[in-house]
């Protein structure tokens, strides 16, 4: 089993959590902070001086931007000529809404692409789909296809995605459910929510604020996912010991996936108050 790095939990915590606010000017919209953004992406939003007001600590959308909809409107408008000048990919059409405070209403809504360039807080949902076998507890894991922007070929959850503006999580986990696993409502409406982790991070380009409800979902012996969207090579039924070691020993996982395992690992008691990162691990997950 190859080593890229020193073994451990923990260090997916602290890789997932480096940034300096330093780095960034706040980001606001009618009076409220809804994101962070990186000084020098702000020399390029002063192309658009009729829609954001620039100093040296902050950035605003201008109030002549009075409605979601007039916000929003603007914000693709900038987003797409980013795009024209390859400062970020393609819009895919999937809309996440911009918010101060999770629970608060939505300010504007953005195109996912763009969503760490503004370091908006952003919402997904990763189901662990297990099985308690005769020959013990079994976590199913997808592997991404080669053809994925962000992290290809790597070990993924079962099921994971973001949660866009227009969907509720039961509506939105209903979905993606059928998208990556073929698991059917019926089943996906079993799942347990069973809380959330979160991070923020500086990816060089942008902040990511993430925040990722997770869901356990226990599956019967003789289910075997299929994916139908193109986005998962394919799937493996592993024991819960040997993903564990291969979170510990190997790189071989989508980053923000090893803290919704780590997370099922505690929760079910694979890692215990015995293991000399619990305390850390515990409080490091929902930082």
């Amino acid at each position: 089993m190859s080593t890229n790095r020193q073994p451990g939990f923990l260090r997916y915590i602290d890789d997932l959590n480096q940034w300096n606010p330093a780095d960034f000017r706040k980001f606001y919209i009618d009076g409220k902070q809804a994101g962070y953004i990186k000084h020098f992406q702000c020399d390029l939003l002063a192309q658009w001086p009729g829609y954001f007001a620039i100093t040296k600590d902050r950035v605003e959308l201008l109030a002549t931007a009075d409605s979601v909809e007039s916000r929003s409107q603007i914000l693709a408008e900038v987003v797409n000529q980013l795009a024209e000048q390859s400062v970020i990919r393609q819009p895919i059409g999937e809309s996440y809404p911009v918010i101060a405070q999770e629970g608060e209403e939505i300010l504007a809504t953005i195109d996912r692409v763009a969503a760490g360039f503004f370091g908006i807080k952003t919402f997904g949902q990763h189901l662990n789909g297990y099985v308690n076998s005769v020959d013990g507890l079994k976590l199913w894991i997808a592997r991404r296809d080669a053809s994925r922007v962000h992290f290809p070929n790597k070990l993924d959850n079962i099921v994971a995605g973001g949660l866009p503006s227009e969907l509720s999580l039961k509506e939105n986990l209903r979905k993606e459910c059928h998208e990556e696993a073929d698991i059917p409502a019926h089943m996906a409406d079993k799942a347990t929510p069973v809380g959330s982790v979160s991070y923020c991070r500086d990816n060089g380009m942008g902040l990511k604020q993430d925040k990722l409800y997770c869901y356990d979902l226990e599956l019967p012996e003789d289910f075997v996912p299929r994916n139908t969207d193109g986005e998962v090579a394919e799937f493996l039924l592993l024991p819960v010991d040997d993903v564990l070691q291969l979170i510990l020993e190997t790189d071989q996982f989508k980053l923000n996936c090893n803290l919704v395992f780590i997370d099922f690992f505690i929760r079910h008691g694979i890692i215990n108050q015995d293991h000399p990162e619990y305390s850390e691990l515990v409080s490091g997950l929902r930082k």
